[in-house]
């Protein structure tokens, strides 16, 4: 069992050449890779501990030393193929040994329509200050879709734009504005300390790469609230209930003041899934966009969010768009299947009314020009 044969880095290559998003090794497994939202076992020979072992060694930073991953149990870390692609590795254990999951990270930076987004999303780009949350489960382009609004700052606007992410995952380069990449672990200790201390390097924009806990929720309240544009991931699967997700990370004693300060700051919530195209050619964003206006804002404030989410699917006002809605819409225009549609809908009832055409919000053709 001396030597391995198993070469992480050309595997890496080989995955990144094929178009795979997520890249799974364990012992005793075939090594897999997740395509088009599946994963596919490769005809390899199964996985050593050897093999395993080697290739962590491979990818992991100079500064995480054999002895120090003894007190570890899970990992995330950066590792770049020059001229390739980035990865962010997490290297965990099962079962006393080690596995890798390794997501591809590409270089270029797509823009909004590069990406099949609704238009109107940029507009968030177009704020000076104001909360703004990216939504969706694990997998579903959050990071890509911030790295866009991002890179749309950067191109069109002179601002300092500093990210907090774990760990750094698309690397900008300087257009107009300039911008600072901190990682956890590395150039700041957390996600909170490392926004109370971005807010003193003068900064227009803060990306934070996740919400994660209540101290996070504050540290980014306050940024918005002292006249920053603050963009943030959290894991829900849907634009409204996002809102209460964070109202009920605090004690209710808390509550009402968390709400009244969200519903301020609070510039508007995308959340997204990657659906799976008619005959298996890739994915496709479906998206749902809340832009808060000044009813929604009122709506938050009282804690009538099924009020809210009546508006988006009467309104199509403010480009906003129910999931559903976009779900519809790559149906008709012939991207998914009925059933794949159906699959990917929390409110399958509405969606299946939709498609008998007795939903009255799909009247108009005009909602269908947002994807």
């Amino acid at each position: 069992m001396g030597d391995s044969s198993f070469d992480i880095v050309a595997f890496l290559e080989r995955a990144v050449a094929i178009g795979a998003s997520d890249i799974h090794l364990s012992v005793n497994e075939y090594p897999a890779i997740r395509k088009d939202g599946k994963i596919i076992k490769i005809n390899m020979p199964v996985l050593t501990e050897t093999d395993i072992d080697e290739a962590y060694g491979a990818l992991l930073p100079a500064s995480i030393s054999a002895s120090k991953l003894d007190s570890i149990f899970d990992l995330d870390f950066a590792y770049e193929i020059v001229g390739c692609a980035r990865f962010r590795v997490n290297l965990s254990k099962q079962l006393g040994r080690y596995s890798l999951v390794i997501r591809t990270i590409p270089y270029d930076i797509k823009t909004v329509s590069e990406l099949n987004l609704p238009k109107a999303i940029e507009q968030f780009s177009t704020l000076n200050n104001g909360l703004v949350l990216i939504t969706g489960p694990t997998g579903s382009g959050k990071s890509t879709t911030i790295a866009s609004l991002i890179d749309y700052i950067n191109i069109n606007y002179p601002k300092h734009i500093i990210t907090i992410e774990d760990p750094v995952e698309f690397i900008f380069n300087n257009r107009k504005a300039i911008i600072s990449q901190r990682q956890i672990g590395i150039d700041t200790a957390s996600f909170p300390d490392g926004v109370k201390y971005a807010l003193r390097q003068d900064p227009d924009v803060i990306f934070i790469g996740e919400i994660r806990d209540r101290e996070t929720v504050i540290s980014a309240l306050k940024a918005a609230e002292t006249g920053h544009l603050v963009f943030a991931t959290i894991h829900t699967n849907d634009a409204v209930q996002t809102v209460n997700r964070i109202v009920n990370m605090f004690d209710p004693a808390d509550r009402l003041h968390v709400r009244e300060q969200i519903a301020q700051i609070l510039r508007g919530t995308v959340s997204q899934r990657l659906v799976p195209l008619r005959d298996s050619m890739g994915r496709r964003p479906a998206v749902e966009l809340l832009v808060v206006t000044p009813t929604v804002k009122d709506f938050i404030e009282k804690d009538k969010l099924e009020d809210v989410y009546d508006l988006v699917r009467k309104g199509s006002f403010n480009n906003m768009i129910t999931m559903n809605m976009s779900l519809y819409n790559l149906y008709t225009e012939g991207f998914v299947t009925e059933e794949v549609a159906l699959e990917y809908s929390d409110d399958k009832n509405e969606l299946k009314q939709m498609f008998r055409g007795v939903y009255q919000g799909t009247s108009s053709g005009k909602d269908r020009d947002y994807q």
